[in-house]
């Protein structure tokens, strides 16, 4: 588990993370992450949610109109 300290950043406040912590997220300077709200506290990630839902919604699509979009296809 890493600790952080929040800091002063501005006007506003941040942290500082771990080089390993970056590493383990699959990010490096100037990638976004994502604060998500879990049952467990806050998550971070540097997956948007809100896209993993759409493609989950477009795969389901898929599956419900094969047909449909076969045929379109050609």
């Amino acid at each position: 588990m890493a600790k952080v300290k929040v800091t002063t950043v501005g006007n506003s406040a941040g942290i500082v993370l771990p080089k390993d912590v970056l590493q383990r997220l699959h990010v490096d300077k100037g990638d976004f992450l994502y604060v998500v709200d879990t049952l467990n506290g806050v998550e971070l990630t540097p997956y948007n949610p809100e896209v993993a839902e759409q493609l989950d919604v477009a795969e389901q699509i898929m599956r419900d109109d094969r047909d449909v979009l076969k045929r379109l296809a050609t």
